[in-house]
């Protein structure tokens, strides 16, 4: 299908209904970016939470659990997440718990690096749990825009349009590789990446979350 096609597909959303969805999701993620380290690490862990798992189940699970992620024990957390439904609750339990090391200066470490690529970089390194595309769905949630979130639904659309072949996994390497495709198609759409990653997502499944 071409890398035009794709661009139209963006554009022709833009001139839709979908614009005020996406406008109001990037709005209340950069109302986030001087939000308090609680809100800041509550997003963090939707973030932990929701690798592998579903998203819109994983908005249920942090809206149940809320101030959970902050004082529940590691035993109660991964109790509460299995009763909710999480597919993987020790696991996720043990990666909250030990985020919480970063939680006090949250937001002042975040606004210490110069660009969203140092900030990634410090949370893959720091943030036991997160990869690239958790730390950069943490980043764009928060309200940096800088950094694509390459999941599978990205990686199909691109796929679909004939952009990319299908990887058999996503390294380093190849993950890098995609995003700067995306960057492409961000200058080409004049979006952001986080702005791009919603109206690529809706395509892919009709819907806007975070």
């Amino acid at each position: 299908m071409g890398f035009s096609v794709l661009i139209k597909r963006v554009d022709k959303l833009r001139s839709s209904e979908v614009s005020k969805l996406v406008k109001k999701r990037i709005k209340e993620f950069k109302r986030l970016r001087s939000a308090s380290d609680d809100l800041l690490f509550s997003e963090l862990c939707f973030c932990l939470l929701t690798a592998n798992f579903n998203a819109e189940k994983t908005i249920k699970i942090q809206n149940e659990i809320e101030k959970g992620f902050l004082n529940l024990s590691e035993k109660q957390l991964s109790k509460k997440l299995k009763k909710l439904g999480h597919r993987f609750p020790n696991a996720r339990a043990k990666y909250v718990v030990e985020a919480r090391k970063h939680l006090r200066g949250l937001a002042k470490v975040l606004k210490s690096f110069k660009n969203d690529e140092q900030r990634r970089e410090w949370l893959v390194k720091n943030v036991k749990g997160l990869g690239l595309k958790e730390a950069s769905h943490f980043l764009r949630n928060v309200g940096y825009e800088n950094v694509a979130i390459v999941d599978f639904h990205i990686i199909d659309l691109l796929v679909k349009h004939g952009l990319i072949e299908k990887p058999k996994a996503l390294s380093k390497k190849k993950y890098l590789e995609v995003e700067e495709l995306l960057k492409k198609i961000s200058s080409e759409t004049k979006l952001s990446l986080g702005e791009l990653d919603l109206y690529l997502w809706f395509m892919e499944t009709g819907k806007v979350l975070k």
